[in-house]
């Protein structure tokens, strides 16, 4: 039988753990079904659409884990292939701390978060750094006012949806002014067609 996909995060010390705790029956279920997606589909594209924040985690050749924020407009990471993510990468304090943690140990994680719909996604994988530039062009979000540096490419060895328990609900500023606008919108609507019956039929008592 193949290795599942989900022992990239299910390792013989979790098993056990889940075995002691009395997880590990619905984990194998999962597992006797291949485990985690591996390949991108119509619900993480359109998670990424609608992402415009991220967390990039690596590890240094020391085992040491460190996580970085990745940022940009709305659907700022781009899918390349069926197995590939890229998004820019631009210029920051130029400590290149996820730079170095790749060259010495390419795997990675993507840590989605859309606290709106309380939805999380997580992503495992292998990541590098292109300093192609036309790579870097084509990835680079339209009227973005940033420098972008390089870009990164996101090889994806498994994802999951998680439990959605415990997420707070919270909106995007950008989110919360269209609301309002199409509030406001909505109000001037409806005073101008009440001005218009009052004209035509008379103020009512």
């Amino acid at each position: 039988m193949p290795q599942p996909s989900s022992d990239i995060a299910f390792t013989p010390t979790v098993k056990a753990l889940q075995q002691e705790r009395g997880s590990r029956e619905a984990y194998a279920r999962m597992e006797a079904g291949g485990g985690f997606r591996t390949e991108i589909d119509e619900r993480l594209i359109a998670m990424l659409a609608a992402t415009n924040t991220a967390y990039l985690g690596t590890v240094n050749a020391d085992g040491q884990p460190y996580i970085q924020h990745r940022g940009g407009p709305r659907g700022f990471i781009r899918v390349i292939d069926e197995r590939t993510l890229g998004f820019a990468d631009y210029s920051g304090n130029r400590q290149y701390v996820s730079d170095g943690n790749l060259r010495d140990n390419d795997k990675a994680f993507l840590f989605l978060m859309d606290y709106a719909r309380k939805a999380r996604i997580k992503v495992w994988g292998r990541a590098r750094f292109s300093h192609d530039a036309d790579l870097i062009a084509r990835l680079m979000p339209d009227d973005y006012k940033a420098r972008p540096e390089a870009a990164i490419l996101f090889e994806i060895a498994a994802w999951d949806i998680n439990c959605p328990q415990h997420i707070p609900v919270k909106f995007d500023a950008d989110l919360v002014s269209s609301a309002l606008a199409e509030r406001d919108e909505e109000i001037e609507r409806l005073k101008s067609e009440l001005a218009e019956l009052r004209a035509k039929y008379g103020e009512t008592k």
